[in-house]
């Protein structure tokens, strides 16, 4: 940034970059905090901070500048007023959801060369997202993981491509909408299938927005659709989401272990609403008929920084092993945190990483859980 600051040279730089980036800065809104920072007389004395640190690449390293951003990240979405439902996802619940999903595929993911697909319908800003890449290279520094996301949120969305770009990845994959449809598209990857996925879609948020979208798309397409076993009620479309996510599940095939496992956190209410014959209770029908929910964990509660409520982790997939052939492993995890020395938000709870981590894992491993079980 030049030394003298005004709004004109200020677009001017901004307008400099690609339109990769640009469109970055667009979905932040910088034009109107610029303009707002000027009317303030604060955009010199803001501008003139950053410019007195060196953030040079030989004196900030790439890998460094990526903490520095995730840290920002972690601390903006800590501090925000997030809009009802929308919960950000504490690190450690998202390093227990992949370790949960890609664990019976280790062997097969260490493989030189092995390319996978990952999908987060609700990315917010991309922490799944990043949690599943750095779990992947962590496995096999060559394996790759493509990853695909989509958010409503601007600035959400915005953050999300920022930290995509860092890491090598194409924002072409990254969609900015909503995800049940706008009444201009159904879908914006309707293609697209994938090993593996990962939501923490909005909890109890009524989709009245959505409902004219999902209607037609139910009347029109039936089960060739995201919808045809039905919705719930209007008040909390949280199943809508895993609807949305089993769609988009690969043909499975034994041999290379095709298929997708998905990973979603819910509330409650998709696991105990609704009376026989509802749109809840039919939609679990349906999911338990195909043999496609593998477990839920129950989570301790007050791990989110701004709800107290009680989570659960559904792990539904369409490649169940033959052992768990018609089972559900249901799992009670809610002893397994530690105190916080100090809240954030109503977050008093964390998972204990590595080690209460890594023990709720080998609980889900099927065949160790049944050996327990018999003791």
């Amino acid at each position: 940034m030049p030394p003298t600051t005004s709004p004109r040279t200020s677009f001017k730089y901004i307008r400099s970059f690609s339109p990769n980036v640009r469109a970055i800065f667009e979905y932040f809104g910088f034009d109107d905090h610029i303009t707002k920072l000027d009317k303030a007389n604060r955009l010199f004395l803001v501008v003139s901070k950053f410019a007195a640190v060196d953030l040079h690449p030989e004196a900030v390293p790439n890998h460094q500048m990526g903490l520095v951003f995730e840290e920002l990240v972690r601390k903006f979405n800590e501090a925000a007023n997030e809009e009802a439902g929308d919960h950000f996802t504490p690190r450690e619940v998202i390093k227990l959801m992949v370790n949960i999903l890609f664990d019976p595929d280790d062997d097969i993911l260490t493989q030189k060369g092995i390319i996978r697909t990952l999908y987060d319908p609700t990315c917010g800003t991309g922490g799944m997202l990043t949690v599943s890449s750095e779990h992947l290279h962590h496995l096999h520094p060559d394996a790759q993981l493509i990853l695909f996301g989509q958010d409503y949120n601007p600035e959400a969305y915005a953050i999300c491509c920022a930290d995509m770009l860092i890491k090598g990845q194409s924002l072409e994959n990254i969609k900015f909408g909503d995800t049940l449809g706008d009444g201009k598209t159904e879908d914006y990857l309707p293609d697209h299938k994938f090993h593996y996925m990962l939501a923490n879609p909005p909890f109890g948020v009524k989709w009245e927005p959505e409902k004219e979208n999902v209607d037609k798309e139910h009347d029109d397409q039936g089960y060739d659709g995201r919808f045809g076993p039905g919705y719930p009620r209007i008040n909390d479309g949280s199943f809508l989401f895993l609807q949305h996510m089993i769609s988009k599940m690969q043909p499975y095939a034994h041999k290379d272990r095709q298929g997708s496992r998905i990973g979603i956190v819910f509330n409650g209410s998709p696991l105990f609403t609704g009376d026989a014959g509802s749109g809840e209770s039919e939609i679990r029908k349906w999911i338990i008929e195909n043999d496609w929910l593998e477990a839920i964990v129950a989570l301790p509660d007050q791990l989110f920084y701004n709800t107290g409520i009680s989570t659960y982790i559904w792990i539904v997939t369409n490649r169940k092993t033959r052992e768990r052939k018609g089972k559900i492993q249901l799992i009670n995890a809610v002893d397994f945190y530690r105190k916080m020395r100090k809240s954030l938000g109503n977050k008093r709870n964390e998972i204990g990483d590595p080690d209460q981590i890594a023990e709720i894992t080998r609980i889900v491993r099927f065949r160790q859980a049944c050996e327990n079980s018999r003791k």
